[in-house]
């Protein structure tokens, strides 16, 4: 295995182009002596072929949950780079390591590329979640609450930042998030406003129901489609007839993100218009419609029927 890497660095080090892809999977899971070995030279590969690199790991990690790149992307948040570093903490979306918040919120605070802090302020939100379901400790909870927070309200921040700090903080169901919500709402500032609509949903709280039911007729298709989003998560069965309409909208993806929503509301009325896009002509409403109605099902629908669905399709 020694040998192996050593040759995939080697190759790195003489060549601006990536080795074959199996060879990458050498970087996977590697111990503390080999990202050792590895750090030692990271370095000394040009800019460009460390964006390559990171941004490839990023694309295999997302296809095959087995590999463990997190050790390079560990590297990749210290590089010179703000492309590299900003990849590096999209790489690592699924990293639960609490040891990763004071990283994260460092980059926020002090990194001074744009794209990096919008990337931290993203990734922090998982541990805003962990931390409110009672999964980490309560001081990484805090760093990563009070970091976004500090983000959110800074008037300096770019708007790209604060959206996303907005986003990760709509977990927390306290009042102070609750009115950075409703600001953001009402800015003239349509990303904002997107972003709101997107916290919304997040925060599955009821008290959103008239603004996101009201976004569903938005003339700007990301609000609709943020809206279609949130109706889901919030569960808002009076947006149905809406959702019903939306579901022929001109625009794909909001067909798709208001079946997801009528998946997860649930009732007679949702189940009619799922099984009716079921025999849609288009593969991609087809899928969509089949995965909500199976979502449908499993969370609303008789469990005797949804066995005797599942054994019917796999010839039981």
């Amino acid at each position: 295995m020694e040998q192996a890497l050593d040759t995939l660095l080697e190759q790195l080090r003489g060549s601006a182009e990536l080795p074959p892809q199996a060879s990458l999977y050498r970087l996977s899971a590697l111990d503390v002596e080999a990202v050792a070995r590895v750090r030692g030279v990271w370095p000394n590969w040009p800019v460009e072929l460390r964006r390559r690199l990171v941004a490839r790991l990023m694309e295999l990690a997302e296809a095959d949950f087995e590999v463990d790149f997190g050790a390079l992307f560990r590297l990749g948040l210290e590089d010179e780079d703000g492309d590299v570093r900003a990849t590096a903490i999209e790489g690592l979306w699924e990293d639960q390591d609490v040891r990763l918040v004071p990283l994260l919120a460092t980059l926020l605070r002090e990194d001074e590329v744009a794209a990096v802090r919008e990337a931290a302020a993203t990734s922090l939100g998982r541990f805003v979640l962990l931390g409110e379901l009672g999964k980490i400790r309560p001081d990484p909870f805090t760093t990563a609450y009070e970091t976004l927070l500090a983000a959110c309200q800074d008037t300096d921040e770019c708007p790209e930042v604060q959206r996303r700090a907005l986003e990760s903080l709509a977990y927390v169901g306290s009042e102070t998030v609750a009115s950075l919500i409703r600001e953001a709402y009402g800015s003239p500032d349509e990303r904002m406003q997107i972003s709101a609509v997107f916290a919304m949903g997040r925060s599955a709280d009821a008290r959103w129901a008239r603004q996101v039911q009201q976004e569903l007729c938005s003339p700007s298709p990301e609000l609709r489609y943020e809206a279609a989003r949130a109706c889901g998560e919030i569960q808002l069965s009076e947006a149905v007839p809406e959702l019903e309409e939306l579901a022929d909208d001109a625009d794909p993806e909001i067909q798709e993100a208001a079946m997801w929503a009528l998946g997860q509301i649930g009732g007679d009325r949702a189940l009619q218009v799922l099984e009716h896009y079921c025999g849609a002509r288009d593969e991609a409403i087809r899928s969509a419609a089949q995965a909500a109605l199976d979502e449908l099902l499993f969370l609303h629908g008789d469990w005797s029927d949804l066995i005797a669905k599942v054994t019917g399709e796999a010839g039981w």
